[in-house]
């Protein structure tokens, strides 16, 4: 249940008067966050940003990050959580069987009901296999929270003429996310390409040189490929979370004067 629905559900009881004032106020005291002594969880999250809360599990004890999913699911019936163990992973989707873990992502997630969807389509490319684990944190980001989303692995600079093959992919898709290592190179090549909103994600895929990704970070930062934005290093969720908000942007015209343009790809079903 979403944190809008629970507010309705109570202010509804209420006005019927199947609950009295106190056990209102009582409810709603734990939908602006929820205190669990090591984690304040922030329930309000979906109705400030439209994203709820993602679990970021590095840094956490197995006992912390098993009491904030189990108490997500449990309250909200949804769940994105990104970094998670494997063994942990495991041992939850015993206790819970819709969840969905994928182990290249790393990331454990749960879809209370069918997510209103959009015909425009998310692309995310990725230079080499070294960088799947990081285009799979963005996927499963970006479709967790509703996007429909189209992945293509291995097609950077090295080998440019493989991403010759992806010319309808790429003009189709609304927001293009593009995850690479070592140079860096390969968003500004699909920045130069395309109009859409390029997500460049630098990985810290390389050797010595590329010091743990900052070389890539350095590059995608000095694109002279218009319309490119950069995250950080690794940061999968955050490009899958940009784009998927991207994505769901409505259609507008650029001026009152000017008619609403024909409806393209991204427009709702």
């Amino acid at each position: 249940m979403s944190t809008l629905q629970e507010i309705q559900k109570l202010l509804g009881a209420l006005q019927q008067g199947r609950i009295d004032p106190e056990t209102a106020l009582e409810g709603l005291r734990d939908i602006p966050y929820e205190l669990l002594g090591h984690t304040r969880l922030d329930h309000h999250r979906s109705l400030r940003q439209g994203v709820p809360e993602v679990v970021f599990c590095e840094g956490k004890s197995e006992a912390q990050i098993r009491e904030i999913i189990i108490r997500l699911i449990k309250r909200k019936g949804e769940l994105l959580a990104t970094r998670v163990p494997a063994r942990l992973a495991r041992l939850l989707c015993r206790k819970f069987p819709d969840l969905r873990y994928d182990p290249l992502g790393r990331t454990l997630s749960l879809v209370a009901r069918p997510r209103k969807r959009r015909v425009g389509r998310v692309l995310i490319l990725t230079a080499g296999t070294s960088d799947i684990p990081v285009a799979q944190e963005a996927r499963r980001t970006a479709e967790t929270l509703g996007s429909q989303v189209k992945i293509a692995f291995d097609v950077g600079v090295a080998g440019i003429h493989r991403l010759a093959d992806l010319r309808r992919e790429l003009k189709a898709a609304r927001v293009i996310v593009v995850v690479a290592g070592m140079d860096g190179a390969l968003p500004s090549v699909v920045g130069g390409l395309v109009s859409q909103p390029v997500i460049a994600v630098p990985t810290s895929t390389g050797y010595g040189a590329s010091f743990g990704g900052l070389s890539a970070l350095l590059a995608m930062l000095n694109s002279c490929a218009a319309g490119l934005a950069v995250v950080n290093i690794d940061n999968g969720f955050g490009a899958g979370c940009l784009a998927h908000k991207i994505n769901f942007l409505p259609e507008r015209p650029t001026s009152p004067s000017e008619p609403q343009r024909k409806p393209s790809s991204g427009v709702l079903r």
